[in-house]
């Protein structure tokens, strides 16, 4: 057992539920969808149900074997670190006007930290932007229960384990699916825009928007940063959905996205929900 960087507690690599980790969601007991039927039937609960029982999910066995391998074996840099090395439930305000869709957590990222784009270089850019243009109470994301807030927005993953390679299959896509669906559907009241991160960000939202009930045209919006495309919400009125490039390494790198680009996306979100 390793103690945790922010509360000094120990904790096994992967971390059981319900042993204490900040902002673990899941009990001991929580039910463990281990199929995709499983996972279809565990996901009729409520937002605060769905977050305990995706963070347990162990529908998806490679992407179980490659989450827990990297706990137990860790990166050098993070050896001294408990892994959370479980699936990554949705982060932030329960009732947001703002819903930020990504790919899959980083492996020594969120399945080290137990959040979602925190603790690794993607979640660096995202949280610094979200905390200039006013979402997010701190510039730095670092682990949980390291203070971090975010104001009326919410940040998921299409696929809620960390992948090898950053690549899940479309099998582990389409398994995943219906955890995020479901927590649009929680959601939708409240969210008036959609910042996609990246064509899979993008193409992942307008899957689950469209399980959730939203009406979806065809054929499919294309994705582009800045590029907005208003979608009808079953029980009345509009969610937009706001394309982003991807905070990657290669993105920030390269130049394809700076800041200022990535600013203008979240005050464009905050215009859109006011």
């Amino acid at each position: 057992m390793l103690p945790h960087p922010i509360t000094g507690e120990p904790f096994e690599s992967p971390v059981p539920p319900g042993t204490g980790w900040p902002d673990d969601p899941a009990a001991p007991d929580t039910p463990v969808a281990r199929t995709a039927a499983q996972v279809r039937r565990l996901s009729r609960a409520s937002l605060a149900e769905i977050d305990a029982r995706i963070s347990v999910c162990a529908a998806c066995p490679r992407l179980v074997r490659w989450r827990e391998d990297v706990a137990e074996t860790k990166r050098a840099s993070f050896a001294d670190q408990p892994y959370w090395g479980r699936p990554i439930a949705g982060w932030g305000d329960p009732e947001p006007s703002m819903l930020i869709v990504g790919l899959a957590p980083a492996a020594n990222g969120g399945n080290r930290t137990g959040r979602v784009f925190t603790g690794d270089s993607s979640g660096d850019w995202l949280f610094a932007s979200l905390h200039r243009t006013g979402w997010a109470a701190q510039a730095t994301s670092e682990h949980a229960g390291d203070g971090q807030r975010l104001f009326d927005a919410r940040v998921v993953a299409t696929v809620r384990c960390a992948p090898p390679d950053n690549k899940p299959t479309t099998t582990e896509r389409d398994t995943c699916a219906p955890w995020i669906a479901a927590e649009i559907q929680h959601l939708l009241p409240s969210v008036r825009v959609v910042v996609a991160l990246g064509g899979y960000g993008w193409d992942g939202a307008l899957r689950s928007m469209a399980a959730a009930g939203v009406v979806v045209p065809r054929p499919k919006p294309r994705f582009g940063h800045l590029a907005e495309v208003d979608l009808d919400v079953p029980a009345g009125g509009s969610v937009t959905l706001l394309g982003c490039y991807h905070p990657s390494q290669h993105n920030t790198f390269t130049g394809r996205l700076t800041p200022v680009m990535l600013d203008e996306v979240f005050e464009r979100a905050r215009a859109l929900t006011q």
